[in-house]
């Protein structure tokens, strides 16, 4: 299977396994992570989880991060990668024993807020690290195959630790509210100390960037971040091609994230009793694995078909199969429904995303790629944002209308028609000098 045979050729490059290591550890402590938060936020029955509620806890954890991204973006290009990972991991782990603090303290809710506000912003920060430095560690013909292992067994590692997180929650000695989160938070901690050690099998300088003895001095650093990331989006729209690829990963994540949302009201007031928080966050642990699956079928799958599909072919097929997949919500309310959409919307998405992240990885200069996936993951803060505002002026308080999902699967047909039109080659553009 051509899965197995790439992942076997790449895992003999020291720098992809060892970087692996920390992806697999670090999204694995991401999982655990988000269990602990949703069972804090929106599987506490003395919380109210309706759609608003819902869009406004990711309005407030996501949007600070996408204004801060563009000050702390640049860096990526300047500091040292690998410092990045293995600092930001350590913070991270602090940032948990803070979160763990408040929940025992029974602080305001705001002050979670904030402390889960931080954590995820370190966690998208050191996603466009890692995916910025992937190049460094694999030869230019192999992008594909290692942007179609890497990410997705990370993504399948959180998938994991979710499970593992929520499975913590369930064995956990005298359960209660607060204890479903503290113990998966404890859990996501650990590994993310874990994923702190495994960045010292890194070379200081082996995911770069290459800096520019005039980029050293701190006081530079801090000058011009914004119009220097300006300077980036420019340089993007010029080459065309990473430019509209961020577009369609935008689309499709708007898309994905309104499922999201209905699929945690759907597994608290369908699937489940509100009263009761371990059964609803059981029902949502569930439809998390389901979406596993989706991914690594993606990984597997994505890698075989690329000698037969171009980037931009197997994209558009990713948006039908994915207007495929909602289309089971559409139709239906029912338990076969829901872990059927997370299957194959999530193999979609997943397997969408491993192009695109190959055609801004392929098409963009290192000096500026550290810049173009800040510019990516704030394209994924603000779709998801958005898709959490969409589904709080939607959605039914049980989370489900037949409607919305029509509605989904239309969307998904319409973005593929649009993105089948677009350019196929990158443009010529000057490189930024800064």
């Amino acid at each position: 299977m051509s899965f197995a045979r790439d992942l076997s050729r790449l895992w003999r490059s020291d720098g992809f396994r060892r970087l692996t290591y920390v992806r697999l550890l670090s999204q694995g402590g991401d999982g655990m992570f988000q269990v602990g938060i949703a069972a804090a936020f929106f599987f506490d029955p003395t919380q109210a989880a309706t759609p608003g509620a819902i869009a406004a806890g990711f309005a407030v954890l996501l949007a600070p991060f996408t204004l801060v991204g563009p000050f702390v973006g640049p860096l990526i290009d300047r500091w040292q990668r690998q410092r990045i990972l293995m600092v930001g991991n350590i913070v991270r782990l602090g940032l948990v024993a803070a979160i763990c603090a408040l929940l025992v303290a029974d602080l305001p809710v705001w002050t979670l807020y904030v402390a889960a506000l931080l954590t995820l912003s370190v966690n998208r920060f050191l996603l466009a690290s890692i995916t910025a430095g992937l190049p460094r560690v694999v030869d230019r013909e192999d992008l594909l195959a290692a942007n179609a292992i890497q990410p997705t067994l990370g993504t399948i590692a959180a998938a994991v630790g979710g499970a593992v997180g929520g499975i913590v929650t369930f064995i956990a000695p005298q359960a209660t509210d607060t204890s479903l989160a503290l113990w998966a938070l404890a859990a996501g901690g650990a590994a993310f100390g874990l994923a702190a050690w495994a960045t010292l099998l890194l070379g200081r300088r082996s995911l770069g960037p290459v800096i520019p003895l005039e980029h050293l001095n701190l006081a530079a650093q801090v000058r011009g971040l914004g119009a220097e990331l300006g300077t980036a989006v420019r340089y993007l729209r010029a080459r065309v091609t990473p430019f509209h690829a961020l577009l369609v990963m935008a689309a499709q994540r708007l898309l994905y994230g309104v499922m999201f949302v209905a699929s945690i009201l759907i597994s608290r007031h369908v699937l489940g009793d509100p009263d009761r928080p371990e059964q609803a966050l059981g029902n949502f642990t569930l439809v998390v694995a389901f979406a596993a699956v989706g991914f690594g079928l993606a990984a597997v799958l994505t890698p075989v078909f690329g000698s037969r599909f171009t980037r931009h072919q197997w994209i558009v097929l990713c948006l039908v199969v994915g207007a495929v997949g909602q289309t089971a919500l559409a139709i239906s309310t029912q338990p076969w429904a829901l872990f059927s959409a997370a299957v194959v919307v999530s193999f979609a998405v997943q397997g969408g995303k491993i192009a695109v992240d190959t055609i801004v990885q392929r098409d963009t200069e290192d000096s500026v790629r550290g810049r173009a996936f800040t510019l990516y993951d704030m394209a994924f803060n603000v779709a998801f944002i958005s898709s959490a505002v969409i589904g709080g002026l939607v959605l039914p308080d049980d989370g489900y209308s037949r409607v919305v999902m029509s509605v989904l699967v239309a969307l998904y047909v319409v973005t593929a028609l649009v993105f089948v039109r677009a350019p196929r080659e990158p443009s010529p553009a000057p490189v930024p000098t800064s």
